[in-house]
């Protein structure tokens, strides 16, 4: 690597020639290609000086889980027209089903309990992780009914509800992706998310329930939905994230894994972005959270000792494997009582029935409504809605920081390019162009086949014969910068920018080392047309594009092809980018 540092260091800098490289070693060093993390690469998380420091990466956090599951800006909080029928009388609690139509048409289903004592209950929401059974799991390592009988004969009012495709949530599968959800940011992990948001919505407004303690807890895939949740929503007071907040392992489901929710960031920040409420952090010896107490947790409690606050985070390992056993659910029950009533006991899980099939599942003979949509109906209705979202968005501002936050750009870009030409974020991207100085107005060529063939555009020959400023860029994956990149992990998008992106991110920061106030002229041929043209929207400088980005299709399919980038369509697509371009104007 130090030779290779060096020779980009001393290679002989760039002539007017319309003749690139043979080879860039640029592509090599460029860290996009050589460190592709995945769900079971090692993070850290970050040090942060200062309480301030930490809430400015915070805000970002939340904003990128938000992103990532196309829920940025947020649906309208549709009525849920709430079914709650079935109920079975316990010794001291309730048990009943419910169904609530999260989604026009959508149906999520649930039990929930609830205690016989009289007044207003603190709450438990409860989502279940990727157990056979799901929210009915009963056996020794997971018994999600167990725990809820147990909350709410401990006075919490508790609802367990489905992960998609689970139990009574039959009408998507739990595992669902392409390229055309990826473009309109549609899968489990936000329509996930959306449910547990509608479920806080729903015991918020409970009359049993004390909408002040609503706590959240659930192991594995739940584990993951739980720190989500908590992340997003201020309504959750206290969280109980089990066996999932890891340092060496992210989630191996779609629901836990979004393209670009992990750009840069981890559970672990996610975890942390809970700071300063209470936090139990369970861990199992037999699993990816067996280095917790020697190295998550104390990594998070650093966040919450920003805040003055170190005791609210604390941590339990049970000996065994994968779980939510009964050890860890009454760590939880001693960890959620404390929060909800202040109470300190022993937290002894006792007996309590486990109810048949029929008595539980919402929809046994029962069929859906009929305005229920199936996955085609859905899909159909999410492109709808978040287009009419990025259509009615006025504010074009707005409308700009949801397009960046789409494509994973800092607030500012800074980039220096060397006399060579080689351009860098200083984030390990490498970026080589072809410069010729000049005076006046510059130009900026991104062919989609690299900076030789850009550099035989007739634009190019006649801008140097003009002695006007040349720049000729060679994006990712162009031209001599192609470069093996390993893309065959199932959800690599979850962790890294596509090719598409990235190149954006490059033209980006090429256009930031032009002096400030600089208004370049942007030539761009084929594909590149669609990056130049997203990056200059993108950018809200004063820059020029020698094409009509109107002219280009803005269909799935074209973007597909030739801009394909994460969540890009639920931001409104080129419809956005045309909108944003002519606002310059």
């Amino acid at each position: 690597m130090l030779a290779l540092l060096l020779a980009l260091l001393v290679q002989t800098p760039a002539t007017p020639s319309p003749s690139a490289p043979a080879s860039d070693p640029a592509s090599t060093a460029d860290r996009r290609n050589v460190q592709v993390p995945d769900t079971d690469t090692h993070v850290v998380l970050g040090d942060f000086p200062s309480k301030a420091a930490w809430e400015s990466h915070r805000a970002r956090v939340k904003q990128q889980v938000l992103t990532a599951a196309g829920l940025d800006p947020l649906p309208e909080r549709t009525p849920l027209h709430p079914q709650r029928f079935g109920k079975l009388q316990r010794d001291g609690y309730t048990v009943e089903k419910v169904l609530l139509e999260t989604w026009p048409g959508f149906f999520l289903g649930g039990n929930l309990y609830v205690p016989t004592t009289p007044g207003t209950h603190p709450a438990v929401v409860s989502p279940h992780g990727h157990w056979n059974y799901g929210r009915l799991e009963h056996q020794p390592l997971a018994s999600v009914p167990m725990r809820a009988a147990n909350l709410a004969k401990r006075g919490h009012v508790v609802l367990i509800y489905d992960m998609v495709g689970y139990n009574d949530t039959i009408q998507v599968p739990h595992a669902f992706s392409g390229r055309r959800e990826t473009l309109w940011a549609f899968g489990p992990l936000g329509l996930q998310l959306w449910n547990s948001l509608r479920v806080v919505d729903y015991v918020a407004s409970l009359p049993e329930v004390d909408a002040t303690r609503i706590g959240a807890t659930g192991a594995s895939g739940g584990g993951t939905q739980t720190f989500l949740l908590a992340a997003v929503d201020d309504r959750i007071a206290y969280a109980a994230p089990v066996n999932m907040v890891s340092a060496y392992m992210q989630g191996g489901s779609a629901c836990e894994n979004a393209p670009g929710l992990r750009l840069g960031i981890s559970n672990l920040d996610i975890a942390a972005a809970f700071a300063p409420k209470p936090m139990l952090m369970t861990s199992a010896t037999g699993d990816w959270t067996r280095r917790v107490p020697q190295e998550e947790f104390p990594a998070i409690r650093r966040i919450y000792e920003l805040y003055g606050a170190g005791d609210r985070i604390s941590t339990i390992q049970v000996d065994a494997p994968h779980n939510y056993n009964q050890a860890t659910r009454e760590a939880v029950y001693r960890f959620l009582d404390q929060q909800a009533f202040g109470r300190a006991d022993e937290g002894k899980e006792v007996s309590a029935p486990i109810e048949k099939l029929g008595d539980m599942l919402a929809l046994m003979g029962k069929p859906l409504p009929s305005h229920a949509v199936d996955y085609a109906g859905l899909f159909a209705d999410w492109r709808r809605v978040t287009t009419a979202q990025a259509e009615a968005t006025t504010d074009l501002a707005v409308l700009r920081r949801r397009l960046r936050h789409t494509l994973a750009l800092p607030d500012e870009v800074t980039a220096t390019r060397s006399s060579t030409g080689l351009i860098s974020r200083g984030q390990g991207d490498r970026v080589a162009s072809l410069w010729t100085p000049g005076r006046g107005r510059p130009l900026v060529v991104i062919h989609q086949e690299g900076s030789a063939a850009g550099s035989t555009l007739p634009e190019v020959s006649a801008a140097r014969k003009a002695k006007r400023p040349v720049l000729v860029l060679q994006v990712f994956q162009t031209g001599a910068a192609v470069a093996e990149r390993k893309r065959s992990h199932p959800h690599w998008l979850t962790f890294n920018v596509s090719d598409d992106q990235a190149r954006i991110h490059d033209i980006v920061a090429a256009l930031a080392t032009l002096p400030a106030g600089t208004s370049a002229e942007v030539v761009a041929t084929g594909h590149a047309r669609y990056w130049a043209a997203v990056a200059v929207a993108a950018t809200g400088a004063d820059h020029t594009l020698a094409f009509d980005a109107g002219s280009l299709a803005a269909d799935d399919q074209a973007l597909d092809a030739g801009c394909f980038v994460p969540g890009l369509q639920r931001v409104g697509g080129m419809r956005t980018v045309v909108r944003l371009l002519a606002s310059r104007s």
